[in-house]
C-alpha cells in the first residue's frame, strides 16, 4: 500500500504541478532512430519524468516495507527510467529528477505512516523454558477461525512439531479449556496457534500454571508474535526445540490478562460491529464498514483516569509504551518496561474529532491539543456517564463502570534472540 500510495502522490505532483512549473519541452524525436520511437508520442511537458517518478516511488515505498521485494523491483524501476531516454521522450535529467521526486515522496510517507522496525522489541532472556525436540511435551491449542478463512494451521504444525499434541478448538472447548486440561495432564509447555485474542487467552492459562508459552503466529495481524520475535511458524519451532525463551510483561484489566492493548470508548463498539458483519463479508471488509459506522455515530465518554476527569472519544491502554506516538500506535520498542501506556482523544474541544483527524493526516498528532498521553504502572478508570465495554487484544470484554488496569507477573515465551 505504501508503494501504491507513493506512486499516486508522486504522479500527481509531477504531472499536475512540477511540469507546469518548469515547462521544459520534450526532445526532438527527429534525432531518434525510427526503430526506437513510440507509436504515439506524448504531448505533455518533459521535466520531470512522470513515469520515472512513479516507478521510483513504488520501488522505494515497497523497499521501506520489504527490503527484499524492493531489491527485486528496483532494477525494473531503473529500467523504466532508462526506457524513457532510449525511446527519445525524455532527457536524462528528466529521468534523474523524476526518480528523485518519486523516492522523496515515498520517504516522506514515513512522517505519516511509520515503518515498523524489522527487529523485535527489547526483552529479558529467560532460562526457564525446557528444550522440546520435535515438540515433545508441548500441547498446542489451534484456533482455525483465526487468520485466513481458507487456512487451518493444524496440519502444518503437526508436520513441524511431530511429537507435539495438537488440540483443535471446537464448540465444546475453547483455547482456555483445552490448555487447562493439557496443563493438568502434565504438559511441559503450552502452545497456541491463532491471533492476538487467542494468544492472550493462552497466556492467562500459562501464567495460571507457571508454564512457558509457544506462540505460533496464525492470526490476521499477529502483533504480539511480531513484537516478541516469532514472525513465522518456523521461528517459533526453532525456539521450542532449542529452549530459547524470553520474559515479557503481561497486563490485566479487572483480572483478565492482555498482551497488547485495551481500549474504552468507540473501539469496543467497532469490534462488536465487526464480529456481527464478518460472517457476511469477511474480516477486513467488516472492519472497514464497522469503523465507518462507529465513527459517524460515536459518542464521547465521561471518565476519570486515576482520579482526573476527562471527556474522551476513546481511551487506549497499551501493555508497554507504543510507537509511534499519536493516534496510530503500532509497535513497542520494549516488552518489559513495567508501564501502561495511556493515550486518549479529548472530546471537550470544539471540533475535536475533526482536529484530531487533520492532525493525523499532517503527521502531528502527538502535538495536537486533542491528544493526550501518559505512562503509569497502574490505572483506575471510572465511567461517569454509565457502563462501557472494554476491548482488549481484538476481543470485547465486560461492561461496567470501573476498570482496574495493572501489570502482572511476567510470562515466559519461546523466542530465539
Amino acid at each position: 500500500m505504501r508503494g501504491v500510495g507513493s506512486m499516486a502522490v508522486s504522479s500527481a505532483l509531477v504531472n499536475v504541478v512540477l511540469k507546469r512549473v518548469f515547462g521544459r519541452v520534450r526532445p526532438d524525436l527527429a534525432q531518434v532512430s525510427g526503430t526506437r520511437t513510440l507509436r504515439r508520442s506524448p504531448h505533455t511537458l518533459s521535466f520531470p519524468s512522470g513515469h520515472s517518478a512513479s516507478a521510483a516511488a513504488f520501488a522505494t515505498g515497497l523497499a521501506l516495507e520489504s527490503p527484499v521485494a524492493g531489491a527485486l523491483v528496483g532494477p525494473i524501476a531503473l529500467g523504466v527510467g532508462y526506457s524513457r531516454v532510449h525511446v527519445g521522450v525524455h532527457y536524462p535529467g528528466d529521468v534523474v529528477a523524476g526518480m528523485a521526486v518519486g523516492s522523496a515522496v515515498a520517504m516522506a510517507t514515513q512522517h505519516w505512516w511509520r515503518v515498523r522496525p524489522t527487529t523485535p522489541a527489547r526483552v529479558r532472556t529467560s532460562f526457564a523454558a525446557p528444550a522440546l525436540p520435535e515438540g515433545e511435551g508441548l500441547m498446542i491449542a489451534v484456533n482455525p477461525r483465526s487468520g485466513r478463512e481458507d487456512y487451518d494451521p493444524a496440519a502444518d504444525i503437526a508436520e513441524l512439531l511431530p511429537r507435539a499434541e495438537v488440540l483443535e478448538i471446537g464448540e465444546d472447548a475453547g483455547v482456555a479449556e483445552l490448555l487447562r486440561k493439557a496443563a493438568r495432564s502434565g504438559a511441559k509447555a503450552l502452545g497456541v496457534a491463532g491471533g492476538d485474542g487467542s494468544v492472550a487467552t493462552a497466556a492467562a492459562v500459562a501464567l495460571e500454571f507457571g508454564l512457558p508459552l509457544a506462540v505460533i503466529p496464525a492470526g490476521t495481524l499477529n502483533h504480539f508474535a511480531r513484537d516478541v520475535g516469532v514472525a513465522t511458524p518456523p521461528e517459533a519451532v526453532t525456539a521450542v526445540e532449542v529452549g530459547a525463551a524470553v520474559r515479557v510483561d503481561v497486563a490485566d484489566v479487572n483480572g483478565t490478562p492482555f498482551l497488547n492493548t485495551a481500549s474504552i470508548g468507540s473501539y469496543p463498539e467497532m469490534v462488536r460491529r465487526r464480529d456481527q458483519l464478518s460472517g457476511r463479508m469477511g474480516k477486513w471488509m467488516a472492519l472497514t464498514v464497522a469503523a465507518a459506522q462507529v465513527l459517524r455515530r460515536g459518542s464521547p465518554v465521561d471518565v476519570e483516569l486515576n482520579g482526573q476527569r476527562v471527556k474522551a472519544w476513546i481511551v487506549f491502554i497499551g501493555n508497554g509504551c507504543y510507537m509511534p506516538r499519536g493516534l496510530s500506535p503500532a509497535w513497542r520498542p520494549r516488552l518489559e518496561d513495567g508501564l501502561l501506556d495511556v493515550q486518549y482523544l479529548r472530546a471537550d474541544l470544539r471540533f475535536g474529532r475533526t482536529r484530531a483527524v487533520l492532525a493525523t493526516l499532517l503527521g502531528v498528532s502527538e502535538h495536537s491539543r486533542s491528544y493526550r498521553q501518559f505512562q503509569v504502572p497502574e490505572l483506575r478508570v471510572r465511567l461517569l456517564n454509565g457502563p462501557q465495554q472494554v476491548a482488549y487484544d481484538g476481543e470485547t470484554g465486560e461492561t461496567t463502570t470501573e476498570f482496574a488496569f495493572r501489570k502482572r507477573e511476567q510470562l515466559t515465551v519461546y523466542a530465539e534472540r
